[in-house]
């Protein structure tokens, strides 16, 4: 079979002519997906030093290796905030990659504080999870969430693209999309994780448990560009529990401080703290945790 290959990159060529949008040409050079991936993974290093490593680490020789991957981290991802802060409108072009990589830099220690309340809560949540090391190599809800915590600061800073690919790449590893934007406090644990959605506006306080299959998700995307900047998802207060494949909907919902949703429920409004949220007889039922009725005891929750 002989191939035309001259034609077919004429029809190619055609298609780059009138299907506008999807090219990016004769533009400044957008991020490297991979080269964005790769400064993640190397990140993840940075972060737990010795579980993503395929040799041990000898405390010796910390300062040398934590110093080599600081240094080539900074320089891979210099040139990438560079690159995006061109792509964009002038707004972007005024911030200072620099300013903004130190920045970024001079925040993995707090980063890595808040991780260890999460990998804590973790051990002290999941009876299957033997210790806190099983749960940083093979939890995938510590790696994206070690991610987003380090996306959020450029998205904070207000960097364009680049949080993005980096939670959109731990998306893709662990089945768990969590927006950069979103507000996560400590002691965050997802529980087997697959499927959970977290939306750019939502706030999650502190001691907060998800199970697979959450979403905390925007009422209505009809609104388009106009919704930007708006609060769009709910708000989980501390000590909030929601159960497998449950749905909290819409910018104004706030489930109060202390509550437990539970599987499966449908939420568009406010629940106040301390409630039980369930269906019963396809009925939504709440009920204050606080005065435990006779049903209570069908309930292990």
């Amino acid at each position: 079979m002989e191939l035309d290959l001259g034609k077919i990159t004429e029809a190619i060529l055609t298609s780059y002519r009138t299907a506008g949008g999807m090219n990016n040409l004769d533009e400044s050079n957008l991020p490297s997906k991979r080269a964005v991936a790769s400064i993640c993974e190397d990140l993840l290093q940075i972060v737990f030093p010795g579980f993503h490593d395929q040799e041990p680490i000898h405390s010796s020789h910390l300062s040398r290796v934590t110093t080599h991957r600081l240094f080539s981290i900074a320089d891979r991802l210099l040139e990438e905030l560079r690159k995006t802060l061109r792509s964009h409108a002038p707004k972007e072009l005024q911030l200072n990659p620099e300013e903004l990589l130190l920045e970024f830099l001079r925040s993995i220690p707090n980063v890595r504080e808040v991780l260890g309340s999460d990998v804590k809560a973790a051990f002290e949540g999941d009876p299957a999870a033997s210790g806190t090391q099983e749960i940083i190599v093979a939890y995938p809800f510590i790696e994206t969430l070690a991610t987003q915590r380090l996306a959020n600061i450029f998205y904070l800073q207000g960097v364009p693209i680049i949080p993005r690919m980096m939670t959109e790449w731990a998306h893709s590893r662990s089945g768990i999309d969590i927006h950069p934007g979103a507000q996560i406090g400590s002691h965050f644990f997802i529980d087997h994780g697959t499927g959970v959605v977290i939306g750019e506006t939502a706030v999650i306080g502190s001691h907060v448990k998800l199970y697979q299959g959450v979403s905390l998700i925007a009422r209505s995307l009809s609104g388009g560009q106009a919704l930007r900047g708006k609060k769009r998802h709910p708000t989980l207060e501390d000590g909030v529990t929601i159960y497998a494949g449950a749905t909290i909907m819409g910018g104004d919902t706030v489930v109060g401080a202390g509550s437990t949703v539970a599987a499966s429920v449908f939420l568009t409004h406010s629940v106040p703290p301390r409630s039980l949220v369930f269906y019963e007889e396809r009925q939504l039922q709440m009920l204050n945790k606080d005065q435990r009725g006779k049903s209570w005891d069908d309930w292990v929750i």
